[in-house]
């Protein structure tokens, strides 16, 4: 099993659910975290920082609305995951 399933596995179910919101739909506010996945705010905000003690999400300056922050998850644990990595000119992709 690959480390961050390993990671995963500890976490509450609320913090899975928001993990997988963000692979899926990431990176996002926290309120659109929330109707994407229909927990609380309370519980999204929770599962939000027990994520990123892990070090599975990060957080960064939203631009568009600099009171809220944007959450994205980890990319160098993705691509060491065998998720999607950025292509680049020297290593050509998988989906071509």
């Amino acid at each position: 099993m690959s480390t961050t399933g390993e990671e995963l596995e500890e976490l509450p179910p609320s913090a899975k659910l928001v993990y997988k919101v963000l692979e899926y739909d990431g990176p996002l506010t926290q309120k659109q975290i929330v109707q994407e996945s229909m927990l609380s705010a309370r519980t999204v905000r929770y599962a939000l920082e027990r994520l990123q003690e892990i070090d599975l999400v990060t957080q960064d300056v939203y631009f568009a609305d600099a009171r809220q922050s944007l959450y994205e998850i980890e990319e160098e644990k993705v691509a060491a995951d065998g998720g999607e990595a950025d292509c680049n000119e020297a290593e050509p992709c998988c989906a071509e």
